[in-house]
């Protein structure tokens, strides 16, 4: 037997002995390298913030520079609509640049990648970011914007989304980012619900090395808004954009050109009470129509610095790599807010993670000796599929910390991303947090707790997370419950936009007394459901109420229905969420035809264009089953439990309570068929 053959033999029976072994282990420690170098490591942090809440919040508005300071922490005068840090005032985008200028200045603020591989990397300095924010700011004000008015921004992950985002906070203009992906219809929606006068986006953008005309989704958007527009485009493709003939109309401006006339402008910070509002972000509901979350400027980017600090582990000589989208919460505090606020280098990919191959960003990471990685499941079981023979194409030991967003994490899953990108070095923060939270809530710290793969990890101190049944009681670990918060948080939503009741009746009126004005009365339910062991380690179970988690990103139910039944043709949908190798969770639609229609291959196309135009690729469904009638109850309410059932190819449940129970079976067939 040759050395190499016999060498190989070895290295395989000691791989095959570690996954064995990490198989078996349900717990794991971080090393004790990480531990002495942590931000935090004191386990008696869990104790100190408990006996000393809400003052122990200070600790996050430490963090921030205030121009005045707060006289106090919390306002719980009138719940549920606290108040944190009442008096402060400060300025975010002066938190995230200026206060860095003296020592920070020439070093890495934004490391930006665009797709066209060494064609379009950009770097800035804090000085650079600085400057081009502070014109941006100015020809933002000179084109009308003032103080507390909506900037709407349709943008990819190009450098000038978070340019124009802390130039807007610089002048107290709160901004509400709408993801890329989405349809023409989802902007005007939103920038109808926002009122919203002002528009940022681009002619263009590259996916996996193509041109995409942006531009022209972005104008048929424009025209569903109700009022007049002001529009600033950005030329992301240069002359690549020629062939799709953009004309900028009346109200259109050119981005560069702005920023060149207003070369050299500085813009004084406006000072922003701490409960003015930072940006708005509209997330899906159990209603077709999005909501409006409001976050403010305190509490909020106290909540992202504090919990990048503590959580992700950054410090200002990082190179922090977050791979989400910042047209998504996760963007907002942990791409733009939390690091910046810390004087950290932050990275985005304009790009996909296969292309041009698999090992794009394992090629990333070892190019820019990126120390922390954040990324949902969706892409790690992406990896897992296509082999660790591309991570181990690179050096990618300059990581210290792994995290994962969005969904939960299944154990081996979570196991091959500990093993094969962190190399069982690197600690894993599994962390659960929604939109309406503004930051991470359930999660390790990674200096102080063990982990568990699959369970996300204890609630973060200062916060009371618990898990009850229907009647409001605790359940026993191992049982599974609601996932609640029984205390405010300074970086949870102040409300929806122009709608406190729905906000109340979203939120708060499952667990709380509504009619009370005692705090301790009122229960924030986020609608997940949770189990949680004997160590307090608590396992995010999913959705309970009409949203799905496709990806990682939330989509209502009826949002997606109303898209079908749009479609000419169809008489009534119903979708549901299924089990995905990939996704996680995937669109599965069951649908019946008006009088005269047939189920053909041209309608189910014309639905998933529907859906496709009406919120965007991202709620395009798996499958679309035709069927004469949905299982419904006596009482015309749709069973979605069984389709559910059918969409994870499961044992049907109970059909007894139909008012039709011989339909289930026939979509069964007809489902399977497909």
């Amino acid at each position: 037997m040759s050395m190499s053959v016999e060498y190989d033999r070895i290295m395989t029976e000691g791989d095959n002995q570690l996954e064995a072994r990490l198989a078996e282990q349900e717990v794991f420690e971080p090393s004790k390298s990480f531990v002495e170098q942590a931000n935090v490591s004191d386990p008696e942090i869990y104790e100190e913030f408990e006996e000393n809440w809400p003052e122990c919040w200070e600790a996050a508005a430490d963090l921030l520079e205030w121009e005045t300071d707060y006289d106090q922490v919390l306002d719980d005068s009138d719940p549920p609509f606290y108040e944190w840090f009442t008096g402060g005032e400060l300025n975010a985008s002066a938190n995230c640049l200026d206060r860095h200028l003296d020592e920070r200045g020439d070093e890495a603020a934004i490391e930006w990648v665009g797709e066209p591989v060494d064609e379009d990397d950009r770097t800035y300095t804090y000085e650079e970011l600085h400057r081009e924010v502070n014109e941006f700011a100015a020809a933002l004000r000179e084109r009308g914007v003032e103080e507390d008015d909506v900037v709407t921004m349709y943008m990819p992950m190009i450098p000038e989304l978070p340019i124009a985002m802390l130039a807007c906070a610089r002048i107290g203009a709160p901004h509400s980012v709408v993801f890329a992906g989405f349809s023409a219809d989802a902007l005007a929606t939103r920038m109808n619900s926002a009122e919203s006068e002002y528009l940022v986006t681009c002619d263009g953008y590259y996916r996996r090395g193509d041109p995409l005309d942006h531009l022209d989704k972005a104008n048929q958007g424009l025209a569903g808004v109700e009022h007049d527009t002001t529009t600033v485009v950005v030329d992301r493709l240069g002359p690549n954009g020629d062939d799709f003939g953009h004309d900028l109309g009346g109200d259109q401006v050119d981005y560069g050109d702005l920023v060149a006339e207003h070369e050299g402008a500085e813009v004084e910070p406006v000072t922003r009470d701490a409960e003015d509002m930072l940006f708005l972000m509209y997330t899906s509901g159990t209603t077709g129509k999005p909501k409006g979350v409001k976050h403010t400027t305190g509490g909020y980017l106290s909540w992202a610095s504090w919990t990048s600090q503590s959580v992700l582990d950054i410090e200002p000589d990082d190179t922090y790599f977050c791979s989400a989208d910042i047209g998504w919460i996760t963007g907002h505090s942990y791409i733009v807010y939390g690091p910046l606020s810390l004087g950290t280098t932050t990275m985005m990919y304009e790009g996909t993670p296969d292309h041009p191959e698999r090992d794009r960003l394992w090629e990333i990471i070892e190019e820019y000796e990126a120390t922390q990685l954040y990324t949902a499941p969706t892409a790690i079981r992406a990896f897992m599929k296509w082999g660790e023979e591309f991570p181990d194409r690179h050096d990618l030991s300059s990581l210290r910390l792994l995290g994962t967003v969005g969904e939960p994490i299944n154990p081996r899953a979570w196991k091959w991303y500990y093993r094969h990108i962190g190399d069982e070095e690197c600690p894993v923060v599994d962390t659960w947090w929604q939109t309406e939270t503004g930051g991470m809530m359930v999660t390790t710290l990674p200096g102080v707790k063990d982990m568990k793969p699959g369970a996300a990890g204890p609630a973060l101190p200062g916060l009371d997370v618990q898990i009850l049944d229907t009647f409001g009681d605790e359940v026993e670990p191992g049982k599974a419950g609601y996932l609640t918060v029984q205390k405010p948080w300074p970086g949870m939503l102040r409300t929806l936009y122009n709608n406190d009741e729905r906000y109340i009746d979203e939120y708060w009126a499952e667990y709380s007394d509504t009619g009370s004005d005692d705090p301790d009365d009122w229960v924030y339910f986020p609608e997940d459901g949770a189990k949680i062991d004997d160590d307090g380690y608590i396992t995010v179970l999913g959705r309970v109420d009409d949203v799905l988690n496709v990806s990682g990103h939330r989509l209502g139910t009826m949002e997606i229905e109303s898209a079908i039944v749009g479609v000419e043709g169809v008489a009534e949908a119903a979708v549901v969420g299924g089990n995905h190798d990939i996704k996680g969770e995937a669109v599965y639609a069951y649908v019946t035809t008006e009088d005269g229609y047939e189920g053909t291959d041209e309608l189910r196309e014309a639905i998933v264009a529907g859906v496709e135009d009406a919120i965007g690729p991202i709620a395009r469904p798996e499958q679309v089953v035709f069927t004469p009638d949905l299982p419904k109850t006596r009482s015309g309410k749709i069973m979605r439990r069984l389709l559910e059932n059918i969409a994870d190819g499961e044992e049907l449940g109970n059909t007894s309570t139909l008012r039709n129970p011989d339909i289930v079976e026939e979509i069964q067939q007809k489902a399977n068929a497909e």
